[in-house]
Order: structure tokens, then C-alpha cells, then sequence
């Protein structure tokens, strides 16, 4: 998620805290979620010469974003080719992303379907960082299910803490629980290599994972590794996306996207 220059960014921006300003309420939907157009080729601003299986074999794409991406242009990212799109909600247990309430709601409006996501900070308890997430994310019954981004963020001016495996697994299914229980869907992992090979991630059972892999198929880079969806670039060109945007593809068909969504509602 543009994940080294970010959080760089994120945290140094960061806030002091300050009163939640309470849940967003859900939103308008547009009429049926179709999917956007199967199969898209986006430009890149750095591509990666894809050897093999390359992402635009999978037909349905997506997008995540953060404050980072500015004003988007929902409605000609969909007709671009962008059929989901998860939005940086929370941070720690005291940032919510400045454009979040504005990506969450445009996301809407088009017909993409939405999820939100979950930076994990790795000095604050994991049920303070749910609840956090729960006081600003809404149970929309429109939403996919959320996201927990767990990586290490070792330029952080404020924790470089690395847990131990079991610990982090703890952390995790902690976090996934309570929001399991408050919007009705286990949440999805997203990782990276680093990440997965220092924690074993992956071990936790039920889970669904979303993993990061943006010079090799996830087959390469996580053998042997169970996935939803896959992160194949940070530097891609989506039309309505001013700058470089994160993209990503769900791992199955046309009917199988349209089971896994439908599951969701």
C-alpha cells in the first residue's frame, strides 16, 4: 500500500488524538453492483515485467486507498475498471484517515463495492484498536468484509516494536474476533512477505488473506500460501486516480466474485 513512503508519511502526520467523530452513517448505494469491466490492463508508473500467470488473467480488479490518493473520480475509476476498492479507515487507536468518510461515500455512490481497513499498531492493545475501528467504520449490510493490514513498519517515529509470531497470531485473532462479532464476517489478513516469513501469519485458521506481491505471482513468493486477494502493484495508474494507486485482484472467476460478494451482504 505504497506501504514505506506512507507510513512514513502517516505517522509522521499523525495526530494527537481527540474525540471520535462518531460513525459514519452508511450512505447511499448505487442500484446493482455489476461487476466493472472484466479482464482490465492498467498502465503502471513502474511496471513489472510479468513472467507466467500476469494479474490481468484474473478478471475482477481493484483498487485500496488512503488520504494519499486525494479526490478520486469514482464513477470513471468504475468505468475504468475498478470493481472493489478498500479505504483506509483507522490507525492505532487514535487515527482516522482525514479522507476516509469522502473515499467511503464516493465508493458508494458508484457502485464499487467497499470494504474498509485497519493499520495495526503494534504498541497499543489489540481490543482498543478494534474498538477504535468499530467507533468509525459503519455496519453497513452493502459492505465487504473489513481489513486488518498487519506489516512491519520499521521507520516508524513512535513504535518499531516486533512481537514475537505467537504474539502478533494472538494480536490478530483478537482484533479479527471482535470485529467478526460486531459486523457479522471475519475480516481479511493482508500481509506481506516480510511480514508472513517472521510471523507465520498465515496460521490462523478461518481467516481469508490478502497478500502483497508486486514482482512475482503469490504462488512464488508465499509458497504453498491460501488467498483471497492479491496486491500486484503500488504504483499502478487507475483513470480518476490522481497519482499512483495501489491495485489488486480477487483470486477466482466471474461467478465465484459474484458468490463471494453475494456472501458478504
Amino acid at each position: 500500500m505504497l506501504r514505506t513512503l506512507v507510513a512514513l508519511c502517516a505517522l509522521a502526520l499523525m495526530s494527537c488524538g481527540g474525540p471520535s467523530p462518531g460513525p459514519l452513517p452508511p450512505g447511499p448505494e448505487a442500484a446493482g453492483r455489476a461487476i466493472a469491466t472484466p479482464h482490465p490492463r492498467f498502465a503502471d508508473h513502474d511496471p513489472h515485467a510479468w513472467d507466467g500467470e500476469a494479474p490481468w488473467s484474473y478478471p475482477v480488479h481493484g483498487i485500496d486507498v488512503s488520504r494519499w490518493q486525494g479526490a478520486i473520480d469514482w464513477a470513471t475509476a468504475r468505468a475504468a475498471g475498478v470493481s472493489f476498492a478498500f479505504v483506509k479507515a483507522t490507525e492505532g487507536v487514535e487515527e482516522l484517515d482525514p479522507m476516509f468518510r469522502t473515499h467511503w461515500e464516493g465508493a458508494g455512490r458508484a457502485g464499487v463495492a467497499r470494504g474498509a481497513y485497519h493499520y495495526f499498531y503494534f504498541c497499543a492493545p489489540a481490543d482498543a484498536q478494534a474498538r477504535w475501528f468499530i467507533a468509525n467504520v459503519p455496519r453497513s449490510a452493502a459492505s465487504l468484509p473489513h481489513v486488518l493490514d498487519m506489516e512491519w513498519n520499521p521507520r516508524s517515529p513512535t513504535c518499531r516494536h516486533r512481537p514475537d509470531p505467537a504474539t502478533v497470531r494472538a494480536e490478530a485473532k483478537t482484533f479479527l474476533d471482535i470485529l467478526e462479532r460486531h459486523y457479522g464476517r471475519r475480516p481479511v489478513v493482508y500481509t506481506t512477505v516480510d511480514f508472513s516469513r517472521d510471523t507465520g501469519i498465515e496460521r490462523l485458521p478461518g481467516t481469508e488473506f490478502w497478500l502483497r506481491s508486486v514482482a512475482g505471482h503469490p504462488r512464488e513468493t508465499y509458497p504453498g500460501a491460501r488467498w483471497t486477494f492479491w496486491q500486484y502493484t503500488g504504483t499502478g495508474r487507475v483513470e480518476g486516480v490522481p497519482g499512483p494507486v495501489d491495485i489488486n485482484v480477487f483470486r477466482g472467476s466471474l461467478a465465484s466474485w459474484t458468490a463471494w460478494e453475494r456472501s458478504a451482504l
